[in-house]
């Protein structure tokens, strides 16, 4: 399937073998780590040298140590696309780092890219995969992506915030949608195992999703909403235009009519 990133919460964002294998295969991405990373911020003025042995580097530092040092003109507010309550905004920086992978080695040069979400805002329904994932001060809620700087031994050119925070903010939106399948549809009462056994009942669920969530649209614009029945229906047409092989589709909506 064509596509420009790949992202994901910190339960993937964590694995730095998984960030590896990405990086190896071409892939951008966007992924989350907990708030209890390791890293070594490059763009940081280096410590003054004592005028023999090595030069010194910049000390490693968890991200949430490093984000509190931070000053507060740091921040740049991004506003990401209209959304059906107003404006979709996001406050955040990046930062070029290294991180600590297995057996506590240096890891390749990354961008570091944290968000940050006022308390107050209700965004329940963005994803939270588990405790270390966020963290928080008095006023703000805080997010910490990893995104590579170079991929196949190709350098990358530095991604634009706006980039970065669509990606990041399609990524919420995805786990919205699988959340609404598990409570909707079902999505998660198959119990198959193989690729072919699973990728059919997971594509006819997504399939319903989307047309809820149309429907959901078409009721908030002031049109009677959907009947059960009629919800049956509308998904019954949907499956037989997808699915109907070619020559035989009028017969299969013949008889669906009848």
């Amino acid at each position: 399937m064509p596509h420009g990133w790949v992202t994901g919460d910190d339960e993937l964002g964590r694995h730095t073998r998984f960030r590896h294998d990405l990086r190896e295969r071409g892939e951008r991405s966007v992924l989350g780590v907990s708030c209890t990373t390791t890293m070594r911020d490059l763009e940081a003025p280096l410590p003054a040298y004592a005028g023999r042995g090595r030069h010194p580097k910049a000390p490693w530092q968890s991200v949430t140590a490093w984000r509190q040092a931070l000053p507060g003109e740091t921040w740049t507010h991004v506003t990401v696309r209209d959304g059906e309550k107003g404006p979709v905004e996001i406050e955040m920086l990046r930062r070029r780092v290294q991180t600590r992978i297995e057996r506590k080695r240096t890891g390749p040069e990354e961008w570091l890219v944290v968000t940050r979400r006022p308390l107050t805002e209700d965004r329940t329904w963005e994803p939270r995969a588990s405790r270390d994932a966020t963290d928080q001060d008095a006023r703000y809620r805080y997010q910490y992506y990893l995104t590579p700087t170079c991929v196949s031994d190709v350098e990358l050119e530095e991604p634009s915030l706006a980039e970065l925070a669509r990606v990041i903010k399609a990524g919420a939106c995805m786990e919205a949608s699988v959340k609404r399948g598990k409570g909707e549809v079902g999505m998660d009462e198959y119990q198959v195992r193989p690729w072919h056994g699973w990728h059919h009942p997971m594509a006819l669920a997504l399939m319903a999703v989307w047309f809820l969530i149309g429907e959901t649209h078409r009721g908030q614009q002031l049109t009677p909403a959907l009947t059960l029945p009629q919800v049956r229906y509308g998904l019954s047409v949907l499956l037989l235009e997808v699915y109907c092989t070619p020559g035989v589709d009028d017969i299969c909506r013949h008889v669906h009519r009848q």
